[in-house]
């Protein structure tokens, strides 16, 4: 019967794939994992297809692709479903944040739908958050699941060439700076996807254990 990962499951030396072939995530997720000596390559590295994202919550699709990614490399295999949800457009783009895109992921087309769907309400309520969920799953079947979520406001244009996706028309609360201006290190101890991360550590990394997740 399929159970959730335990305390212990990852520790310093671990290798862990990440189900990702976009290589601003895997750089991110890399950066938080290595001061805990866990190695990460990545799906899009060992030529693993990325699964058709069909489930209707950030959750669903992380934990779709997580297991896709153990089953196929039989590896222990972290997947990342993130978003913006921005307020006066019920959520949207939420999932589809990747759809918006289009299919030569142009986000600066996706930035630029945002902005004129704000437009199209009024535009004076920009309210958003940055959603992420992070799905660790063993090839066993095993799996575990976290959402952070860091809320902020969108401003247009957009500024700053640093980060990827909708980070340069996102400000968080607190600080003046998009996430495409922000240090990358300040923006990691900020992000959603710092905060799933916590608690995922939280839950399964423990330096004195013996992983067995096979």
């Amino acid at each position: 019967m399929q159970s959730v990962l335990k305390s212990g499951t990852l520790q310093s030396g671990s290798k862990l794939l990440i189900a990702s072939h976009n290589e601003g995530k895997v750089r991110e997720l890399g950066e938080l994992f290595a001061p805990y000596g866990i190695d990460c390559v990545s799906a899009g590295s060992l030529g693993l297809p990325e699964p058709e994202e069909t489930g209707d919550t950030f959750e669903a699709n992380a934990l779709l692709k997580a297991h896709a990614a153990a089953k196929g490399s039989g590896m222990l295999a972290l997947a990342d479903d993130s978003g913006l949800e921005v307020e006066a457009l019920g959520g949207d783009p939420g999932i589809y944040s990747a759809r918006w895109a289009g299919p030569k992921k142009d986000f600066d087309l996706a930035m630029t739908r945002v902005h004129e769907a704000l437009e199209a309400t009024g535009g004076g309520f920009t309210r958003a958050n940055f959603a992420c969920a992070l799905a660790l799953a063993a090839p066993n079947g095993d799996d575990i699941v976290f959402i952070g979520r860091v809320f902020g406001a969108i401003q247009w244009p957009p500024r700053g060439a640093l980060g990827f996706g909708y980070d340069p028309i996102f400000v968080p609360e607190g600080h003046t700076e998009t996430f495409g201006e922000m240090d990358p290190a300040l923006k990691n101890d900020l992000s959603h996807r710092m905060r799933a991360f916590e608690q995922l550590m939280t839950a399964v990394y423990d330096s004195d254990a013996r992983a067995d997740v096979s």
